[in-house]
């Protein structure tokens, strides 16, 4: 579970699909202690959540003017924000996104507008993704603890 929602933050790991994984083998290994409806709304979530992942961040960029580079630069920003803690992670992809826009075209205001959007959609994703890896978790836990 710690995996999954480290995997929220992290772009190479997929975290609702590790938390939802984290449930299903709890589940077996505990004999069906989760009830087939909360198995299939977490499995619904974790695939909506995960689609909306690769939607949101294009659409806060398109919806602020952005291209691709702002998104790609976003994640890039993200990747080496994680190094520096909290605020890095934050100020990371909106440094990536500014800089992503700048390689695509040379224009300050555009890239901070655009670098703005990207970053907006992108911390959109990691709340969701978040939203939904807590979720697991805390039915994780509590199974744990009755």
């Amino acid at each position: 579970m710690l995996i999954g929602i480290i995997g929220c933050l992290v772009p190479v790991l997929p975290g609702p699909p590790l938390s939802y994984l984290g449930l299903i083998m709890l589940h077996i290994t505990r004999f069906g202690q989760f009830s087939p409806t909360l198995l299939i709304v977490m499995a619904a979530i974790t695939i909506i959540v995960s689609v909306l992942d690769y939607i949101v961040p294009v659409w806060g960029t398109k919806k602020f003017g952005g291209s691709k580079y702002g998104t790609r630069g976003a994640a890039v920003g993200l990747i080496i924000g994680l190094f520096l803690g909290p605020v890095g992670i934050i100020v990371g992809p909106l440094i990536g996104a500014v800089v992503g826009e700048l390689i695509f075209k040379d224009d300050m205001k555009y890239a901070v507008r655009a670098g703005f959007g990207s970053l907006l959609g992108f911390l959109t994703g990691i709340g969701l993704k978040l939203a939904a890896s807590f979720a697991m978790t805390f039915y994780f836990v509590r199974e744990l603890i009755t």
